[in-house]
């Protein structure tokens, strides 16, 4: 009898631990899961770029070199409501004493595309030595199967230099969640100086060039001299 009663007992046990065990696995498993969707959800849906906002002294700064390119001020955020009374005096055009260099630091660029209602929240740019790298977010196709209407972010780097007496322009590359896009797919344009290798046609990359005198971009900010 005593030998039966241990035997239930030791069975009993062993149930009581094969169903914690169970328990505790499923436990993991949900939360692994769980954990595993959100971190994949908030990588490959991100939400919205927080847009620059410059202090008083910096917004001063930036609209005046906006103001000596004749391009539109921008307002801080807590004044972007009210109305710019900005009043336009006839006079004749000269270029005598024109600034042509054209210089702004990273949070300057940012804070012009956080300007924009068509790029604020989608777009930010970063500068570093030769090179401006940028992260887009833009809604897909809602009919688009399982990543419809979502958010998709997506990471480039264009190499902006001067060498030679002529900008060079070269796509590092473009990566959609992180993952680098083929360069076939990216129309065989990846590290291909584009100035280099369209240039000498009669469009947009001659005309570019031939009016940029000198480009530098370092870290946290880009320079531009534009030829007469």
């Amino acid at each position: 009898m005593t030998n039966s009663n241990n035997t239930e007992d030791t069975i009993h046990t062993a149930s009581k631990t094969n169903v914690w065990k169970i328990f505790g696995i499923t436990v993991i498993t949900i939360a692994v899961i769980g954990i595993s969707l959100w971190l994949a959800y908030t990588y490959l849906f991100p939400q919205k770029f927080t847009p620059v906002s410059l202090s008083q002294n910096e917004a001063k700064v930036l609209n005046q070199k906006l103001t000596s390119l004749n391009l539109p001020t921008i307002q801080r955020k807590e004044t972007s409501k009210t109305t710019n009374n900005t009043i336009l005096e006839p006079e004749p055009y000269t270029e005598i004493g024109a600034n042509r260099e054209i210089h702004f630091n990273e949070r300057e660029v940012n804070a012009i595309i956080a300007h924009n209602s068509d790029m604020a929240n989608h777009l930010v740019v970063d500068l570093s030595d030769n090179l401006a790298s940028a992260k887009l977010l833009f809604r897909t196709d809602p009919d688009l199967p399982l990543f419809g209407d979502k958010v998709v972010r997506l990471n480039m780097g264009l190499e902006l230099a001067f060498a030679e007496s002529k900008p060079i322009v070269k796509l590092r590359g473009v990566s959609a969640w992180g993952v680098p896009l083929p360069n076939a797919w990216l129309g065989g344009l990846k590290n291909i100086d584009l100035v280099e290798e369209f240039g000498d046609n009669n469009g947009f990359w001659k005309s570019f060039a031939g009016g940029i005198d000198y480009i530098n971009v370092s870290e946290g900010e880009i320079v531009v001299k534009l030829k007469p």
